[in-house]
């Protein structure tokens, strides 16, 4: 059960907070209407600026008055009014009968359909439908389909409805503007405003960081604007029709071209530039559009872009600039991952397999087989792993991505918590905002220097474990915190040595994003003699990824104990009668 809470317009006074906290920081962000907006909506009564709240964080945007009953609004309409007179609320919307829909009963359908059939004079083609429509017993599907086949034209509730003691709202005028607001205070749309209720609640916890005024998301009016556009483009393009995929696109990149200068000088909206000029030339490839892609990739940061230009140039014939491309990629690789793949391409385009075996091959960790009885084959083959490998003296864990990095989120919290500019904007943030960024690690190389000596002095333990206590729940972006627990972390500290967690860390923050997956399945540990082993587990016809095979080769060539476990499944028919 959820507590309540003690001031029943809660809501209110968290949007009123978050007003507040953007009329202080980007009050030279905002045009006009933003502007009236921010200092005008205090001065409305309580009642008018709770029902817009409401409405701003329900789904709508028609919202009928009738289901705005909140007890500490009272009447919605007479709420309404100032709201209707300010222009943030529509009072007697035009209604299309999908949107209609969305907002009536089977049974209003049902007496929607039943005056429409009254109201025709004569049985002409469009109304066939609906006079052969059994109301008593039509599904309200079939109902709607009758209803579009008559295609009443678009009118307002009352005319919808003349008898009905209702009305309908309509949200749409300021839903932009109140878009556009919560971009500015979070710097993303993926959160809302129910961020401050969860986090009121303790749904969620967030590191306080303290950070001054000019902390935000953008520094100029042209960075929302290009923020909603790259937002828009990216939508275009995911969404477009089949027959005009091609067109789309090509429009698409128009746009980002266009929008290329107006990002450059961001490095955070550069990123995101960068990543939907990458999702463009994907969408390309899948469509066979290989002029299209090279175009997308061409001019992208992301770090995978330039891998995808050596494909894409084969896919063109251009065979000679492909293995030109690689040789490029392989001598001055990016990142890890880039260099596989330039390898693993080069021995095909060279036509040297030595290459491609050696690029595949993980020497050095060990290869076993384990039948899994037929019994467990309701589980996933990694917990069923588990349970037959596990023992007393050596227990067992699922801990995929999930231990080794929480070890790191513990002991480097103040580094990847460290009020920098740029990294921390709004109270609600699960991690720093410049994580994927190519100077992430360098701008807090003492910091993290700091935290990794802790490893040497031998304080690394107890700081681990005062950190897990304190900051239990607090929202990280490499911790998840329902994978550990207290006798875990327990056994892992005992087992692991700290040279090891040095090792780990060290490859963590050589690309922090890219390097908190592909680690191993399982961990066993032997507590009486202080090891362990990381497994990674394939079930039949799996196979390793590129990301788990980096890992499995550098915990192999550190002297790591790291095995492949290959299992199968037992035939039902050998299993012994019960």
């Amino acid at each position: 059960m959820l507590p309540d809470f003690p001031n029943p317009f809660y809501y209110l006074a968290n949007f009123e907070r978050a007003l507040g906290w953007l009329d202080a920081r980007c009050a030279d962000l905002f045009d006009a209407a933003e502007q009236r907006f921010v200092r005008g909506f205090g001065t409305l009564p309580r009642a008018s600026r709770a029902l817009f709240v409401r409405m701003l964080m329900r789904k709508g945007p028609q919202f009928r008055a009738s289901k705005l009953d909140y007890a500490e609004i009272g009447c919605p309409r007479a709420a309404a009014l100032p709201l209707i007179e300010a222009g943030w609320l529509e009072g007697a919307p035009v209604l299309e009968l999908g949107e209609l829909a969305a907002l009536v009963t089977r049974p209003e359908l049902q007496t929607l359909a039943a005056r429409l059939v009254a109201e025709a004079h004569e049985k002409t083609p469009p109304w066939d439908a609906l006079h052969a429509l059994n109301l008593r017993t039509a599904t309200r599907a079939a109902m709607l389909d009758a209803l579009c086949t008559a295609a009443p034209c678009a009118r307002e509730w009352s005319a919808w409805f003349p008898h009905a003691a209702d009305t309908v709202f309509d949200f749409s005028a300021a839903a932009p503007l109140c878009e556009r607001l919560r971009l500015m205070f979070f710097g993303n749309l993926r959160q809302d405003w129910s961020e401050f209720v969860l986090a009121d609640l303790g749904v969620y916890r967030y590191e306080p960081v303290a950070f001054d005024d000019a902390s935000r998301a953008f520094q100029q009016r042209a960075d929302i604007d290009a923020y909603l556009a790259l937002r828009d483009c990216r939508e275009a393009f995911e969404l477009a029709p089949e027959d005009q995929h091609a067109e789309i696109l090509a429009a698409a990149l128009d746009v980002l071209d266009a929008l290329a200068p107006h990002t450059r000088p961001n490095a955070w909206l550069r990123t995101r530039h960068d990543r939907v000029r990458h999702a463009a030339g994907q969408a390309a490839e899948r469509l066979g559009h290989a002029a299209l892609a090279m175009r997308a990739y061409l001019d992208s940061g992301h770090p995978e872009s330039r891998y995808r230009r050596v494909r894409v140039l084969e896919q063109l014939g251009r065979r000679d600039d492909a293995c030109a491309l690689a040789q490029t990629i392989a001598a001055a690789p990016i990142n890890e991952e880039e260099a596989q793949r330039a390898a693993r391409t080069l021995g095909r385009l060279m036509r040297k397999r030595a290459t491609v075996q050696s690029t595949h091959a993980t020497p050095g960790h060990a290869l076993i087989e384990l039948t899994l009885p037929a019994a467990h084959l309701h589980l996933r083959v990694e917990e069923a792993s588990r349970l037959a490998l596990a023992s007393a003296e050596a227990p067992v864990f699922y801990v995929e991505n999930t231990l080794i990095t929480g070890l790191f989120g513990l002991l480097c919290w103040p580094a990847l918590f460290a009020p920098l500019p740029g990294a921390f904007f709004h109270p609600f943030q699960r991690g720093p905002a410049d994580l994927h960024a190519a100077d992430f690690v360098t701008r807090r190389d003492a910091l993290f220097a700091a935290c990794l000596a802790e490893l040497e002095s031998g304080t690394y333990r107890a700081t681990i474990e005062q950190r897990f206590a304190d900051k239990y729940g607090t929202q990280s972006p490499f911790i998840a915190w329902g994978a550990l627990d207290e006798a875990l972390l327990a056994l892992a500290l005992d087992c692991f040595p700290a040279a090891h967690l040095r090792l780990w860390f060290e490859r963590l923050l050589r690309e922090p994003a890219a390097n908190r997956s592909g680690l191993p399945d399982l961990v066993r540990f032997w507590p009486r003699e202080r090891r362990y082993e990381l497994i990674e587990v394939k079930g039949p016809g799996d196979r390793l990824q590129d990301n788990q095979r980096r890992w499995l080769a550098y915990c192999a060539a550190h002297g790591m104990p790291v095995t492949v476990l290959q299992a199968r499944w037992e035939a039902p028919e050998l299993m012994p009668a019960r």
